[in-house]
């Protein structure tokens, strides 16, 4: 396979590659770092079984607006294209993207500082500012419809049923957890959810720093119609939270105060981020069959696990932020 890509792109580019040098991150999809006569590049391939759950129009949409990012100015990859198309076909059939080789740090989730803080709020206000200033039109529906409650009631009462006898103490106790969180949530969260472009995947494996400078936000496959209040959430929760579970809001207010200074953020949304955060996703990492040998779902599903925890005192934690 490698092979027969490196062709495809020393063909299409017209650079020699001297190097590939495999990059081990993400799910499925495969990255090599390439050295050519001009400059590192950075080839990812999609794998095919993956590659079914996108819809190329889509696709194709997130990486017309990285290019449109790029050229604004925004901290992203530049995108190479032959001619026209940016996704790419091998002779021997694969998809594939090359783009420039971003340099920078990833910054393990929890371990971000202040000013790395400040600088991704900065970055992520400027990126939903310029997603969301009326060149993309709006989509019918965003991508996330939050289910009703009693909805939600039944998803997490029906998993306690299928898994009584098999499922194990901590599975059964994080379920109820999730129940209870669900019966005492207040609907006025979902309300108040303002849809808009958004990243979608902005966490701690989509971002390098260069020292305190955000150096590159990456991987916009994802990117579509949804709320920006969740790539804020996201965001924020990767880096602010732990892993002794302590929420350090100092570095949730630097996030703040840099979005602040790009994109109008109201009081009290971070807190509603963070709920509507947990409405979204805790049904993707609460479940059975956790893979234990993969850390991102293991740092999710610990994360979901905080949120329900402290649904309802968010407010006072986050301080109206």
């Amino acid at each position: 396979m490698l092979a027969d890509l490196i062709r495809s792109v020393e063909r299409a580019f017209g650079c020699r590659v001297a190097q590939a040098e495999p990059i081990r991150r993400g799910w499925l999809n495969l990255k090599w770092k390439l050295t050519t006569e001009s400059g590192p590049l950075l080839l990812k391939q999609y794998n095919k079984r993956r590659y079914r759950m996108y819809r190329e129009e889509t696709l194709l949409r997130a990486f017309r607006q990285q290019v449109r990012l790029y050229g604004l100015g925004l901290a992203c990859p530049r995108l190479l294209a032959a001619g026209e198309d940016i996704l790419l076909h091998s002779e021997g059939g694969e998809r594939f993207l090359v783009m420039e080789h971003c340099a920078g740090e990833l910054v393990p989730a929890g371990r971000a500082d202040e000013r790395q803080m400040y600088a991704l709020g900065r970055e992520a206000g400027r990126m939903h500012r310029w997603l969301n200033d009326g060149t993309v039109g709006r989509l019918d529906a965003p991508q996330f419809v939050p289910p009703g409650r009693e909805e939600r009631l039944a998803y997490w009462r029906t998993l306690q049923d299928q898994n009584r006898s098999d499922g194990g103490e901590r599975l059964l106790a994080d379920l109820e957890l999730q129940l209870r969180a669900t019966e005492a949530m207040s609907t006025e969260d979902m309300a108040g959810l303002l849809p808009g472009w958004a990243h979608r995947d902005l966490w701690a494996d989509n971002l390098l720093f260069d020292g305190e400078r955000v150096a590159a936000i990456l991987d916009f496959d994802r990117l579509n119609y949804d709320y920006p209040d969740l790539d804020i959430a996201r965001a924020v929760l990767s880096y602010a939270l732990d892993e002794a579970g302590v929420l350090h809001v100092p570095l949730a207010a630097a996030f703040v105060h840099g979005y602040r200074e790009e994109r109008e953020l109201e009081p009290g949304r971070l807190t509603r981020s963070f709920r509507v955060l947990w409405y979204m996703e805790s049904v993707w990492w609460i479940r059975p069959g956790e893979d234990p040998s993969s850390s991102p779902p293991i740092r999710f599903a610990r994360e979901m696990r905080w949120l329900a925890a402290h649904q309802e005192e968010l407010s006072d934690l986050l301080g109206g932020l």
